[in-house]
């Protein structure tokens, strides 16, 4: 069942989505509550899995990675086997930080993070090539990021 939003949610989510560690006190004050009522309405949100997480959100080129690459990889097979293997294998490499099984021209769409080209090159050699039905990789390498976010349009 799908949640129903009244305004207060959506102050409370868009104000989380920008500050997940803003104290309930200040929370409660940006969105027009009493801190016991946010509160209860941030644990039933986070209850109804609308919340799903808190994280950090860490900056890959002060880490010096500071390339991002997205590779389309097509599967010698699309039984279930295949693709599971493919996605069991891909979950364990930490570079990969996005994963899509793709309707369409290829299998999967990956988005990578790495240092520099050559650093790609050899993931590429020594991981991806390497998981058994992998048939072919092709990577496209971003010129210029315009958008990227992690937050969520509200209802």
């Amino acid at each position: 069942m799908a949640w129903t939003f009244d305004e207060i949610d959506r102050r409370i989510l868009k104000t989380l989505q920008h500050e997940g560690r803003i104290a309930n006190n200040i929370l409660a004050e940006k969105v027009g509550l009493s801190p016991s009522p946010c509160l209860r309405r941030v644990r039933l949100l986070e209850e109804a899995g609308i919340i799903d997480r808190y994280v950090a959100i860490l900056n890959p080129a002060a880490m010096g990675l500071k390339l991002t690459v997205f590779s389309r990889v097509w599967l010698k097979s699309q039984d279930a086997a295949t693709v599971n293997h493919f996605a069991r294998e891909v979950g364990q490499l930490p570079e990969v930080v996005e994963c899509h099984l793709m309707a369409g021209d290829c299998d999967f769409l990956l988005r990578i993070i790495v240092a520099d080209l050559d650093a790609y090159r050899r993931f590429q050699i020594d991981h991806l090539t390497r998981i058994d039905g992998v048939q072919s990789i092709k990577t496209d390498i971003p010129m210029q990021k315009i958008k990227q976010t992690t937050e969520i349009p509200l209802p």
